[in-house]
């Protein structure tokens, strides 16, 4: 298995919509990777743990999966919800 860009994985899972904004999120310091802090060109790989603050929520998921596309429909099983 291939590991993936932070900013695309974000993208690619529909996590956050856009990979600029993804770009942005991980710039400001808004997503972290297995506890870090993580740089949009971090390679993510089946197994990590992603945290995303949203505003005042945050959402943490298990990265269970990553392709460089799919469909919309199977973006939601490139992670599960912890």
């Amino acid at each position: 298995m291939i590991p993936i860009r932070l900013d695309k994985f974000l993208k690619v899972s529909r996590l956050i919509k856009r990979r600029t904004v993804a770009n942005e999120a991980c710039d400001a310091g808004r997503v972290t990777v297995n506890g870090k802090v993580a740089k949009a060109g971090l390679n993510v790989k089946a197994g990590d743990i992603l945290e995303i603050q949203f505003g005042n929520k945050s959402v943490k998921v298990e990265v269970t999966d990553v392709k460089d596309t799919v469909r919309k429909e199977e973006a939601k099983e490139l992670f599960r919800y912890i």
